[in-house]
């Protein structure tokens, strides 16, 4: 069935309206906003097959226009160190981004803290083109310790608000369906 917390994401990413409202209930409503988009752009979540392992990530988010291997993280600490089988889940995600041209991303939720308690960031990858290249520049890579190891550190990553902002406002090959300002605070009050 997976944690809780893929579960979590995957309301959030498939557009689930009380999904994004479970996440968002102690975020301002600019934030809310933000994060309703995917209400109407929303992707096909799965949870991958040998989860966690093989570079497919937790979860395998779909939609026309992109797709990504996520792996969620969760912890009480604002920092995860990879070491053993966490780093090699990452060297995995690396690999297969690289060799099928996709951006893996690591979903991390802190525990106990209020508002957007989601942060996402990117594994470098070589050879992405088009859009998830594009994409790619905006989303933060996964910090390196002072000797070089990647790891995971919440207060670099990007809020998911604003990673919802970003894949949702583009203009994918449905085009673009613009939700209003007034139309993602309905979504979110409502």
């Amino acid at each position: 069935m997976g944690t809780l917390y893929e579960r979590e994401l995957r309301a959030v990413l498939a557009g689930e309206i009380g999904g994004v409202r479970a996440v968002t209930r102690s975020c301002n409503e600019v934030e809310r906003a933000r994060a309703m988009q995917v209400v109407q752009r929303p992707f096909l979540v799965v949870r991958a097959p040998g989860s966690g392992s093989e570079g497919t990530g937790d979860l395998l988010a779909l939609r026309g226009d992109m797709c990504f291997p996520i792996e969620v993280k969760s912890s009480k600490s604002d920092k995860i160190y990879l070491s053993g089988r966490t780093m090699e889940q990452y060297k995995s995600l690396k690999s297969t981004g690289e060799r099928c041209g996709l951006l893996p991303l690591y979903a991390f939720r802190l525990k106990g803290v209020r508002g957007d308690s989601w942060r996402i960031m990117k594994v470098e990858v070589d050879g992405l083109t088009g859009k998830l290249r594009h994409l790619s520049r905006s989303i933060p890579a996964l910090p390196l310790t002072s000797r070089g190891a990647p790891h995971l550190n919440w207060k670099e990553g990007m809020p998911m608000h604003r990673f919802l902002e970003l894949i949702c406002k583009s203009d994918g090959v449905r085009g673009v369906e613009g939700i209003t300002g007034s139309q993602a605070m309905e979504y979110a009050s409502g």
